[in-house]
């Protein structure tokens, strides 16, 4: 199953204007000006390691040069939690395996198209260290072999060694530049103190057409990858900011929904090992937990552990239901108040 990084991303720079962004970003400038960005197409990729499909998400794209010529734009989305070292002999493995089925698809051609392998970083470890030529991963005798062993470079997008301001000042539509952002800040415990400087951003993406949904992306992405309850509380003000009061909560409410969902889940899984009622009462009360925090309701401690002990589901589900549209902890907890 592809994990909240895949489907983000894919989600993003699957899209022609949004790939292209990228893509200009990161080609030499010489290659981004013959390039005929209106012939961008996105093609079906059907050769890539199926082992590797948790991991990695693979974008493959067409386009013309203003002089005619066909080019082949092959885009790794990397999302590994580690840099991987052998990541130039695999893009080699992968272009080739294009050339392939190019070779297949067009067996009347003397030439091959150009294939350009391009890596998009942002794991958590820090900045992409690995080799990015095939030949660095040979062990040589000496210099003047280099030129005996194959000679292969991918190009990298690291979002970890950019800064917020050249992130911000790269060209393409408010989602590419929304995204590049949060896949950069996500995971690094600075995302809570710069998702408000981002407003206006936000703001860009819920006006462009089909923004509601591209907003809608970016937030549960957002409260999918990070569990700080900090983040959850700006990623509420960031929202009342660029919605309506009724809009921004209902959003938040389907988060809520998706949060249960997986509480129950996960205590279904609990539930066949130390009893299937316990296991479901453990998950519903930690995502109730976190669903008070992340709307600023303070949870104290004797409350916490009144929630988290609980284990009858009918008062569980009571308090969830509430806690979706509550202000106070009162609110919650207090029958009396209903």
């Amino acid at each position: 199953m592809s994990g909240p990084h895949d489907l983000f991303a894919r989600y993003t720079f699957g899209h022609p204007e949004r790939a292209a962004a990228e893509l200009r970003a990161v080609l030499p400038a010489h290659v981004v000006s013959e390039v005929d960005w209106s012939s961008l197409r996105r093609e079906p990729v059907s050769v890539v390691d199926p082992e590797l499909r948790e991991t990695e998400s693979d974008l493959l794209f067409t386009a013309r040069l203003h002089t005619g010529h066909s080019l082949l734009l092959y885009v790794l989305l990397e999302h590994q939690s580690s840099v991987d070292s052998w990541m130039a002999l695999r893009m080699l493995r992968y272009v080739v395996r294009q050339v392939e089925r190019w070779r297949q698809e067009h067996p009347e051609s003397a030439l091959l198209p150009v294939i350009i392998p391009l890596v998009m970083y942002h794991g958590a470890d820090g900045v992409w260290m690995a080799p990015r030529r095939v030949e660095d991963l040979f062990e040589l005798p000496g210099e003047q072999w280099r030129a005996l062993v194959p000679r292969f470079e991918y190009l990298l997008d690291d979002l970890t060694a950019e800064r917020e301001e050249a992130l911000r000042a790269r060209s393409g539509p408010p989602l590419a530049r929304v995204a590049w952002l949060v896949l950069r800040y996500a995971r690094t415990g600075e995302l809570a103190h710069r998702l408000p400087d981002w407003t206006v951003l936000f703001a860009q993406v819920q006006a462009a057409p089909e923004g509601a949904e591209q907003l809608v992306a970016v937030i549960r992405y957002i409260l999918w990858v990070e569990k700080d309850v900090a983040v959850h509380a700006a990623a509420r003000r960031v929202l009342h900011s660029v919605l309506d009061e009724q809009r921004a909560e209902e959003l938040m409410g389907t988060w809520a929904e998706d949060m249960m969902e997986r509480g129950v889940q996960k205590g279904l899984v609990m539930g066949r090992q130390e009893g299937r009622q316990e296991g479901r009462a453990e998950g519903l009360s930690g995502a109730l937990v976190r669903i008070l925090t992340s709307r600023g309701v303070h949870v104290d401690e004797a409350a916490r552990q009144r929630i988290l002990t609980c284990t009858d589901m009918a008062t569980l589900e009571r308090w969830f239901d509430r806690a979706l549209n509550a202000t106070t902890l009162s609110d919650v907890l207090d029958d009396r108040a209903w």
